[in-house]
């Protein structure tokens, strides 16, 4: 088989060769490729398929599939594989990371610090987890290992699920909360779940009122989870006391914004949530971090094991 890697890091390469000995790794363009290995970042569309008259096998490095046009895959036979479950403590602890960071102030802190020299106290004080109450959306496996550190704090733990497992909320310890009532009854929310039409805007303009004023909001799923709209206005009106996030609706036209602005029809919408994305990133009260809650050197080796596995027993 031959297969083209759009690797990530440069290291990746060498690693899934070494582990696929009978897969001929070739040069991107090769028409002859059968399969091809993606990154999240990394669009597979009708065009992208067109590329490679005999690709069989799409094997994504990632658990979201959101990415690749599955309709057109299965009408040209061509099967997806994904990497499920790799990250739940990596994508959790990053989620927390999030949390710490703004409930104690850390980069206003390091900052001031850096930038003035000074280490005065004053505006630095923050607040406590324990007795606080994590709302958690979504309780798979990166939600429930995000409910696990919640309660190794001390914090009560309300979680929002399509699915309901009385055991494990007992093994736990998290009371389940339909989404209205989370939002609230949280003092910081975390969002866990996969990106689909179901959950396209799941936080928007319609009930984002409903958030507890003073909350925080975490979203280390994906950023068209959320309506941008919303979230900049729950800022503004003080609904929200802030924001960390991972993810931005749109985040790939912030990478390539000449690209959006020079193109024959700019999308309105996607240049009003660019803007949009601008003043979230210029708040203060706003962390924003570039789509890195995975990124653990042991969270890429079980995504490339995984991903081996996949394409080695491909048939």
């Amino acid at each position: 088989m031959k297969l083209i890697y759009f690797a990530k890091e440069e290291w990746e390469i060498d690693y899934v060769k070494q582990r696929l000995p009978g897969v001929e790794l070739v040069v991107e363009g090769d028409t002859d490729a059968e399969a091809i290995s993606v990154f999240v970042n990394h669009p597979v569309d009708a065009a992208e398929m067109d590329k490679y008259p005999k690709l069989k096998l799409i094997a994504t490095r990632s658990t979201g599939v959101d990415h690749i046009d599955a309709e057109e895959a299965k009408k040209r036979g061509i099967a997806v594989a994904s990497v499920p479950g790799y990250g739940a403590p990596t994508v959790a602890e990053f989620a927390f990371a999030l949390v710490l960071a703004l409930s104690r102030k850390v980069c206003d802190a390091h900052k001031q610090v850096t930038e003035t020299g000074s280490f005065s106290q004053n505006g630095l004080t923050g607040f406590d987890l324990a007795g606080k109450t994590m709302g958690i959306v979504g309780v798979g496996s990166i939600g429930q290992h995000t409910a696990r550190i919640a309660k190794g704090f001390g914090m009560q733990v309300l979680v929002s699920d399509a699915f309901k497992n009385d055991a494990l909320a007992k093994e736990i310890g998290f009371m389940y909360a339909e989404l209205p009532e989370l939002l609230g009854a949280s003092d910081i929310i975390s969002l866990h779940v996969p990106y689909m039409k179901e959950t396209h805007h799941l936080i928007n303009t319609g009930n984002i009122g409903q958030i507890k004023k003073g909350a925080y909001l975490i979203n280390t799923a994906r950023g068209a989870v959320v309506e941008t709209a919303a979230l900049v206005k729950a800022l503004e009106d003080g609904v929200l006391a802030g924001a960390g996030l991972d993810v931005l609706e749109e985040e790939g036209d912030m990478q390539d914004e000449m690209h959006l602005l020079s193109g024959l029809h700019p999308k309105e919408e996607e240049l009003k949530v660019v803007l949009e994305n601008h003043y979230l990133i210029d708040h203060p009260r706003v962390i924003i971090t570039p789509h890195i809650a995975f990124d653990t050197r042991e969270a890429i080796e079980r995504i490339l094991d995984t991903t081996v596995e996949n394409i080695s027993t491909f048939k």
